[in-house]
């Protein structure tokens, strides 16, 4: 079972940092992901963007920003970088010029397909069962939803 820290000094010890751990691991995940996504033509970002238009087509901006915590100053390169590639659509509302709304193409929805392999190569090299990866993410999302609410609170 993990201790806690016996010292002050152990406080400040990097192998006992929780954010060096998520830091870490993001890392090992950006690894993992990078073959994978160089066969679709996705960096990791955009993969996320994918992900979100594959579950829910037709999102504006501004949700998609929110659903992946990215400010729209951040998210229109990603966007503007998936259109060129033919995997996305960008359309303004006609009724609101400030509503652009995302939308797949076909090539965008049958990348898909190949995304299939992500999950797989994910559990298949942590060594989890999927209720056990499952666990961990809803940890995680414990985690990071206290933190924004903390942040949002100060």
């Amino acid at each position: 079972m993990p201790h806690a820290p016996a010292t002050t000094s152990d406080l400040l010890a990097l192998d006992n940092q929780l954010c060096f751990a998520i830091y870490s691991t993001g890392l090992a995940f950006n690894r993992l992901y990078k073959p994978l996504l160089d066969a679709m033509g996705l960096t990791y970002p955009q993969y996320l963007v994918m992900l979100a238009l594959w579950e829910n087509d037709g999102l504006m901006v501004g949700e998609l920003g929110s659903r992946l915590f990215l400010e729209s100053s951040t998210l229109t390169p990603l966007l503007k970088r998936l259109e060129a590639a033919g995997y996305i659509t960008r359309r303004r509302n006609p009724e609101d010029e400030r509503q652009v709304r995302i939308h797949l193409t076909g090539t965008g929805r049958a990348l898909q397909q190949q995304a299939m392999a992500c999950p797989a190569t994910i559990l298949k090299a942590s060594g989890q069962s999927m209720e056990q990866l499952m666990e961990m993410k809803d940890a995680a999302v414990k985690l990071r939803d206290a933190f924004n609410a903390f942040n949002a609170a100060r």
